[in-house]
């Protein structure tokens, strides 16, 4: 099987040269509210996603056109409290001022939570380690309306030890074709799992996955199969099969963009000062 690179900035070779020509190389943590957007990257107006928004507020600051590298794409409907972005540009403004000043001008639903010059070889998408994504389940007699943009609502309690015991199987290094997009490009389905883990607090359920890189709508697939186990119409071992077997179509539907969150992003050379 060959499969084909991943995908890289759609700006040609000599645009990207040019863009790193310029004098700093600025370094973003953005959070957003991703319910109003069709997703992080840039859309062809009238569709707007979270770069459109913050590329136009930074151009501003900055007297310069500003073109975004992002950690994550997220899709539309989905959050992040960790977004990565790097974009270089000749604009003097110092960085301690830079998170004030663009939250003065975005709309309250995207907040730059920090800023920094990083190396000129520095890629918020190329030098990330790895990633942590969060899924959010809220459970209970009724939905809670204050819950509905930030959670898969489900009703029927799930059982938790059977959905711990099927997050087991996603560890290590594996093949994860069963649980990414289908009709898809062929990326390499090979991504190693750190951390995944379930945690239980009151009426919320949350899955925590940690890896070095995810395919395309992943986490909402294995989540939306895990889910199924929850219902016990899969057993843990089932779940386990799914994964192995390496086929789309075997594993359950895609759980709701609503749920997911970009929570953090790792890197070698540390951008921020925490």
């Amino acid at each position: 099987m060959v499969y084909l690179p991943e995908k890289e900035s759609l700006l040609k070779p000599e645009h990207k040269e040019e863009m790193k020509a310029r004098a700093r190389n600025i370094v973003l943590e953005v959070a957003y509210d991703g319910t109003a957007y069709h997703g992080f990257q840039r859309q062809t107006p009238p569709v707007v996603a979270v770069a459109n928004v913050l590329e136009d507020k930074l151009q501003t600051i900055f007297g310069d056109s500003i073109e975004l590298a992002a950690a994550g794409r997220t899709d539309a409907g989905v959050h992040a409290y960790g977004q990565v972005v790097n974009f270089f540009t000749n604009g003097s403004i110092p960085v301690e001022r830079i998170a004030r000043a663009a939250n003065s001008l975005l709309p309250s639903d995207i907040v730059v939570k920090c800023a920094a010059e990083g190396s000129k070889a520095f890629s918020a998408r190329h030098s990330a380690k790895k990633k942590t994504y969060l899924y959010r389940i809220y459970q209970g007699e009724t939905p809670d309306p204050m819950q509905a943009r930030y959670a898969w609502y489900i009703r029927p309690r799930l059982d938790i030890d059977a959905m711990r015991t099927a997050l087991t199987f996603v560890l290590g290094t594996h093949d994860f074709s069963s649980f990414r997009a289908a009709g898809g490009a062929l990326m390499n389905p090979v991504r190693t799992m750190e951390e995944a883990k379930l945690i239980t607090e009151a009426n919320d359920i949350k899955v925590k996955i940690t890896g070095t890189g995810f395919l395309y709508h992943m986490v909402r697939n294995l989540i939306g199969t895990l889910v199924n186990v929850g219902f016990g119409k899969l057993t843990p071992m089932d779940f386990e099969g799914i994964m192995k077997a390496r086929d789309r179509q075997l594993a359950s539907a895609t759980a709701p963009a609503c749920g997911l969150y970009l929570m953090e992003v790792t890197y070698d050379e540390k951008p921020f000062s925490r």
